[in-house]
């Protein structure tokens, strides 16, 4: 019998190696994650406190603000700490618990955004019966059954991933635990692996798409049979952002996961995942914020009061 040496830690490749790019990629890189933090939690507080935000919709945001916050965080920092310090080494059970909560709140992101459209499709289409269709009840099951199913996929990926032999090497090709990457260094035979992953992937995608295609199709339906330019423009203005949101998770997402291993890339796998693990989580609440009245008129109130209580204060 021969001996084999399996791997205790992982060395992550990161993104490049040019010493002359590890400074400016690291302040890059810290100042999205700054954004990404003040802009996703600074959504949740305008939330909880202007109470005509109160709604179903802006309930779905306000998870959707803490899923970014977290599956930036899995993986944000310890890119910022191999720019800057340039240790690029993740034990075994950090990468297995970087890619369970990177993995889960990806899920968690994609089960939610169908939540938010069926959402628009009751406000659009049946708004005499919102309130009766969008109940407290449903949204919370809605939540709660994002956060499951995200949960439990998520346990699967790395209970799979993670009982392979990874007894060749232990350089991971990206700048996190994800994981075709993994599978890539692994030993054993990975052909369970990958189609646990393309199938679990597809029917994500494929579910939530068409509830997603679906409420939209219905939404412009009930659009273009509104008489007013302006009613059509209020009824549009309300989508736009979620549209906004899915449109970039579900390209890149689509691109990443349901292709052949065969035509893997790493370098551009690692390019479209710097999109959607640290760029898309800045851009919602952006997005959300800056084409959003309702949002707009609740941030100037908060910062009304403060600045009330502070001259108060003086």
């Amino acid at each position: 019998m021969e001996n084999i040496s399996e791997v205790t830690e992982f060395i992550l490749a990161g993104l490049t190696d040019a010493l002359e790019l590890q400074v400016p990629l690291f302040i890059i890189f810290t100042l999205i994650y700054f954004i990404t933090i003040v802009g996703n939690v600074g959504m949740i507080v305008l939330i909880l406190l202007d109470s005509r935000l109160h709604t179903p919709m802006y309930f779905f945001l306000s998870h959707l603000s803490l899923v970014d916050c977290v599956y930036s965080s899995a993986v944000t920092p310890k890119v910022m700490i191999g720019f800057l310090t340039g240790d690029k080494i993740i034990s075994y059970n950090a990468c297995a618990a970087q890619m369970f909560f990177f993995v889960a709140f990806a899920i968690i992101e994609s089960l939610l955004l169908a939540s938010m459209a069926f959402d628009r499709h009751a406000a659009v289409c049946k708004p005499l019966h919102y309130t009766t269709t969008m109940t407290s009840t449903v949204c919370a099951l809605l939540v709660t059954g994002s956060y499951i199913c995200g949960l439990l996929q998520s346990s699967i990926h790395v209970a799979f991933t993670f009982c392979l032999s990874f007894c060749h090497s232990n350089v991971v090709n990206h700048f996190f635990c994800d994981i075709p990457p993994l599978l890539a260094l692994s030993c054993s035979d990975i052909y369970t692996n990958e189609i646990l992953l393309f199938t679990l992937a597809a029917c994500n995608v494929v579910f939530t798409l068409l509830v997603i295609l679906n409420s939209y199709l219905f939404i412009f339906i009930a659009i273009l049979r509104i008489h007013s330019a302006e009613g059509r423009k209020k009824a549009f203005s309300t989508c736009a952002s979620h549209l906004t949101t899915v449109s970039m998770l579900y390209g890149t997402i689509t691109f990443m996961y349901l292709r052949p291993s065969s035509s893997h890339s790493m370098d551009t796998d690692k390019m479209a995942s710097v999109f959607y693990t640290i760029i898309i989580p800045m851009l919602n609440p952006l997005v959300y914020s800056l084409r959003n009245k309702e949002v707009k008129s609740a941030f100037k109130k908060v910062t009304e009061k403060v600045k009330s209580s502070l001259g108060l204060a003086n």
